[in-house]
């Protein structure tokens, strides 16, 4: 990351960090309301010097790193399927798009009943959140490939093998890794979903004791500010992956 783009993320923060504390100000707002943003990050320091926040932390990223393999690679093989055979597409679209269109908050607690309040309804979770981006930006990328060099290829008598590593993949490459963009910020929302619905551990279970139990708002605040934090260096790592691969600037 250049000089310039580290400036513009400080100066972001800082004008963030600044109307947060404005907004708590003026509005005189108690710290059960909304805490200023230096108890925040005294009770976010705490938290993880503590060793409270690590464990949480921890079973949250085991979650959304097996939800996100599991949802990724569903999705590259069905988001193939569906580009390249229209059987396969009459047959599976209504399905997939049955499943996005139900709000994952419904099908949660129905997960956690059948899977069980452990790391196996996350896991499922976080891969039917994650599998229909990349799925359909599987789709869109592998449709993308120029028709006429498939055509040339096939002349030169490639095998199917060599058609999809060395033509098929690289050409929707970009694609996909743009739904993987998609994907892995989901899948921190998936887990922490799931989490919610009945967990042991866990970052989402951390806000419910903090916002009950333990009525600890700053607490509160400081896990959501964590989750964020995750899911930015998740995106980060794609992003980094892309860049690698395909040359994204």
């Amino acid at each position: 990351m250049s000089r310039s783009a580290v400036a513009s993320v400080a100066i972001s923060f800082a004008v963030f960090v600044a109307v947060w504390k404005l907004i708590v100000l003026v509005g005189g707002y108690p710290l059960f309301i909304l805490p200023p943003p230096e108890v925040v990050a005294e009770r976010f320091v705490r938290a993880w010097a503590d060793g409270l926040m690590t464990p949480h932390a921890l079973t949250t990223l085991q979650e959304i790193a097996l939800g996100f393999a599991v949802g990724a690679g569903a999705g590259l093989v069905i988001g193939y399927g569906l580009a390249r055979s229209a059987l396969v597409e009459r047959l599976v679209s209504p399905y997939i798009v049955a499943a996005q269109a139900t709000p994952i908050l419904a099908l949660a607690p129905l997960l956690a009943l059948w899977f069980g309040p452990g790391l196996a309804s996350k896991v499922v979770i976080c891969a039917l959140i994650v599998f229909f981006p990349i799925a359909v930006s599987t789709m869109v990328g592998i449709r993308s490939v120029d028709a006429g060099l498939l055509e040339m290829a096939r002349s030169f008598r490639a095998t199917r093998r060599q058609v999809l590593l060395t033509l098929e993949i690289p050409a929707a490459l970009p694609s996909i890794l743009g739904g993987m963009r998609v994907g892995v910020t989901l899948a921190v929302v998936g887990a922490i979903v799931g989490e919610w619905a009945g967990a042991r551990e866990g970052l989402g279970l951390l806000v419910n004791l903090a916002r009950g139990s333990l009525f600890d708002i700053p607490l509160m605040f400081a896990t959501l500010v964590t989750i964020a934090l995750l899911g930015i260096a998740l995106y980060l790592v794609v992003v980094v992956l892309e860049r690698r691969l395909v040359g994204v600037r």
